[in-house]
């Protein structure tokens, strides 16, 4: 591994998880450079940057080979992580005396639409609505499950969105769900495209409660009428609220407890910003299952749901989530579990914020180099070693 020092740190973490004894050291020393470039800065995606910023010894048609045909268990991969995630956010809420929260929700991966004449599309890209652009959008949708505490987040799983496979969203999402067993009280908190029926009862079955957004044309029942939240908001005076505080933020706050299509108890938080006109296009309206939550609490829980959308930006941003060229499935899913992978390793390092991690990481990658150069000078290594092992040759 060209004796760079700062691979230790990835190979120590490698060995956190438990996959050193379960991978070969082939597979684990593709690993760690995948690893070492995709945190690197200016890493575009592309498998020529995943071979240059990591120095690695091998031809860049390895790594194609790695992705595409070679037989290592990539799910193997992801258990060992979302083993140690899981162990690590129900340590934190503990120590917090915290609830669990799990974040859900969707991203696109945009790439470009093929002309008719391509022979290698990537495949399972399809149009995608983005509720961002407000227009459809050609790549892979990706639904994401987040764990995390009011300290730290971890993206834990995703499952690519396939029209032509005949599951919704919804359905991906309760796939998710199943496979988490933690101890901790649980929140699954989802923006206003999610809470189905179905979904809010597969986690109301697994004993997590529901923080969620909702549509201001759901049917609510006050005194067993039924009527959309948009129209009871109507006849809502400004004395019929009080002030709620979350953060730096203020807002006025109707509480409806009582009954929706699909749910015998729930509390509904109708919400405007203390600074906005009560109108109906200023209104939000925030589910909660837990009906023994304050309304301060329902909307701070529901505040952590930001920490997903960070996890997009920062995934895109900076180890391009978006930015592969691989066109096999198994290679897109591949890289996908290591980006994952890469961004929670950035986490383990500072123990706390992803670009701090980032940062950190960045460092100590110059200063090996730096480390690396004057070892290899002061052993006389000829220059032209020096420079072919990094790449500059």
């Amino acid at each position: 591994m060209n004796r760079l020092a700062h691979h230790q740190g990835i190979l120590k973490f490698f060995t956190t998880l438990g996959s050193t004894l379960y991978f070969s050291k082939p597979v684990m020393k593709h690993l760690v450079h995948i690893v070492d470039a995709m945190v690197t800065k200016g890493f575009s995606g592309t498998l020529t940057d995943l071979h240059h910023g990591s120095f690695h010894p091998n031809h860049r048609t390895t790594l194609s080979h790695f992705f595409t045909k070679s037989p290592w268990d990539e799910e193997a991969l992801l258990r060992k992580l979302q083993q140690w995630m899981l162990h690590r956010v129900e340590r934190n809420a503990k120590r917090e005396n915290q609830p669990i929260f799990v974040s859900i929700d969707d991203t696109i991966c945009q790439k470009t639409k093929p002309s008719s004449q391509a022979t290698n599309a990537i495949q399972g890209c399809d149009w995608h609505y983005s509720h961002t652009e407000k227009k459809s959008i050609w790549g892979h949708s990706l639904v994401w499950l987040m764990v995390h505490t009011a300290t730290q987040a971890f993206p834990f799983a995703f499952r690519l969105y396939d029209k032509a496979a005949g599951k919704s969203k919804g359905e991906l999402a309760i796939e998710m769900l199943s496979s988490l067993d933690v101890s901790r009280p649980v929140y699954v908190l989802m923006d206003s495209w999610y809470p189905s029926q179905s979904l809010v009862k597969a986690c109301l079955k697994k004993g997590f409660h529901v923080i969620a957004m909702l549509k201001t044309n759901r049917i609510l029942y006050p005194n067993g009428i039924a009527i959309q939240a948009k129209q009871l908001a109507r006849s809502i005076e400004l004395d019929d609220t009080h002030l709620v505080t979350v953060g730096e933020d203020h807002y006025r706050v109707y509480r409806y407890e009582g009954t929706l299509n699909g749910l015998d108890h729930a509390a509904v938080l109708l919400v405007w910003k203390a600074d906005q006109p009560m109108t109906s296009e200023h209104l939000h309206c925030v589910l909660s299952t837990d009906q023994e939550l304050s309304d301060e609490d329902i909307l701070r829980y529901y505040a952590q749901r930001w920490s997903i959308e960070c996890f997009f930006r920062q995934a895109k941003d900076q180890l391009k989530l978006d930015g592969y060229r691989v066109r096999h499935h198994r290679a897109v899913k591949r890289y996908w579990i290591l980006v994952q992978l890469a961004y929670v390793y950035s986490l383990f390092e500072s123990n706390s914020d992803f670009s701090d991690g980032l940062d950190l990481l960045r460092k100590r990658k110059g200063h090996s180099l730096v480390e690396f150069i004057y070892s290899a000078a002061k052993q006389n290594i000829p220059i032209d070693t020096i420079k072919k092992q990094l790449h500059v040759a």
